[in-house]
């Protein structure tokens, strides 16, 4: 099958190249040559950028184009005017629902919406999602009603440039008395990136239409659950978890960059979202702790700079205990 990928040289699009290599495609990926120079020679690299042409794309055709750099709408109505494909693949995010879902929800909950207005044309932390509902509803006007979307929850696994995930797996991974934020019964969801991709090639392989979580495992699973597992995974004898308070940690100027994946008290409910869906699709996450060990020995440590320091980290238990 010819299948054009929209990026795929970065986290999400990279795992979905290697598994429609793997599996035997044929791969053309539509990307600005700004990342991973020298990956995937066996692939056809077609270099432009989205939003200012796409004319390489002209008089081609695929069977499927998978889609995971859209967070506008124009961006998709673009593509839409220059690609000939079969099947089209949106990977989308469950931030594309109404605050206060019910634990369990399921894809056809209520979605979140711009307040009316012009389409805003910069993505902040307060239009991604709606812009996103925007970007899967251009989808399936233009490509049609067997379009797939995809909504993940949190990615994780190899070459995760945000080092999110990373952070908590490497931080306990030191051992030591652990700065753990906030409330330890949030919900959170996360998939490693290399089941979802896998799961969406065979999708587009079949033909398969649709929308699905892409989320593991099923709710509840909690913040505390999920640093208590990664430490039964790679944290030294002697390692503990200290919570601290939300309101504590915001006056010491920590935020969900400097301690990532930390919901600070916001609403977290997209985080009980129903695999079942994409279960019985297909969808097969290995077990967490195997994800855990493996981006521990993964060469592709990413890391980013605002998490917080170790010595910071030090200095605001030291507070938490002296209040």
């Amino acid at each position: 099958m010819r299948i054009l990928i929209i990026g795929g040289t970065r986290f999400v699009g990279r795992h979905i190249t290697e598994a429609a290599l793997a599996a035997g495609h044929d791969v053309s990926l539509l990307h600005r040559g700004r990342t991973g120079p020298g990956l995937f020679p066996e692939a056809e690299h077609l270099l432009a950028d989205r939003d200012t042409g796409l004319a390489v794309l002209d008089g081609r055709e695929w069977d499927a184009t998978i889609d995971v750099s859209a967070y506008l709408p124009s961006q998709i109505e673009n593509l839409a005017g220059s690609v000939s494909t079969g099947r089209y693949v949106f990977v989308s995010t469950t931030a594309v629902y109404a605050r206060g879902q019910k634990p369990g929800f399921t894809e056809d909950s209520r979605l979140a919406e711009l307040d009316g207005g012009p389409v805003p044309d910069t993505v902040t932390g307060e239009t991604y999602g709606p812009l996103k509902v925007l970007c899967e509803r251009t989808a399936i006007e233009r490509f049609g009603p067997g379009t797939l979307v995809v909504r993940p929850t949190y990615v994780i696994g190899p070459y995760d440039y945000t080092g999110r995930f990373t952070y908590w797996v490497n931080r306990l991974a030191r051992g030591g008395e652990v700065l753990a934020p906030g409330d330890p019964s949030a919900p959170i969801q996360v998939i490693d990136g290399r089941d979802m991709a896998a799961w969406i090639v065979a999708m587009a392989g079949r033909g398969d239409g649709g929308t699905f979580h892409a989320v593991s495992p099923p709710p509840p699973f909690t913040f505390g659950d999920m640093l208590e597992r990664i430490a039964a995974e790679v944290a030294p004898p002697g390692t503990t978890l200290t919570w601290v308070d939300t309101d504590f940690l915001h006056a010491a100027g920590q935020d969900g960059r400097s301690l990532p994946l930390w919901g600070e008290g916001e609403d977290t409910s997209i985080n009980t979202a129903d695999p079942s869906a994409a279960r019985a699709a297909g969808l097969d996450p290995r077990p967490f702790g195997r994800s855990v060990r493996e981006i521990r020995a993964s060469e592709a440590d990413f890391s980013v700079e605002t998490t917080v320091t170790p010595a910071r980290e030090a200095e605001i238990l030291a507070a938490w205990h002296a209040r």
